[in-house]
């Protein structure tokens, strides 16, 4: 599935990941990763909070699990991130709250089972 939604990423795309852990939000993120071409296997960025896979236009990959509050992502300089030349895949993107961008891909996983998982992707426009 993440292959088949990079396809439709383009620099500048910001994509959220919301889901509980072990719910696959890694591994979507992984074929995105290899869908833009990405040699470097994409893996959860907990403790530093952005990896950065490098390619024609980079690939920022942020996980926001141990985020305390904003102003640590505002520390972080979000801004180049979410409004970069780059494409930005945030895991636990909920916990950026006002700060996400407007324009952007959800996806929103649920486990349903073991090995069967639920997977609601939507695209958002600006309003």
């Amino acid at each position: 599935m993440g292959f088949t939604l990079s396809k439709q990423l383009k620099p500048g795309s910001v994509v959220a990941f919301c889901g509980v852990l072990g719910a696959g939000k890694t591994c979507f993120i992984k074929g995105i990763c290899e869908g833009l071409g990405r040699k470097e296997i994409a893996s959860s960025p907990s403790f530093i909070m952005v990896n950065e896979y490098p390619g024609e236009f980079p690939v920022y990959h942020m996980d926001l699990y141990r985020l305390q509050d904003l102003q640590e992502l505002i520390n972080l300089g979000y801004e180049e991130y979410f409004y970069g030349e780059g494409i930005c895949l945030i895991e636990w993107a909920e916990k950026a709250g006002k700060l996400l961008p407007s324009k952007r891909w959800d996806v929103e996983l649920k486990i349903l089972s073991e090995n069967l998982r639920e997977i609601l992707v939507t695209e958002r426009t600006e309003s």
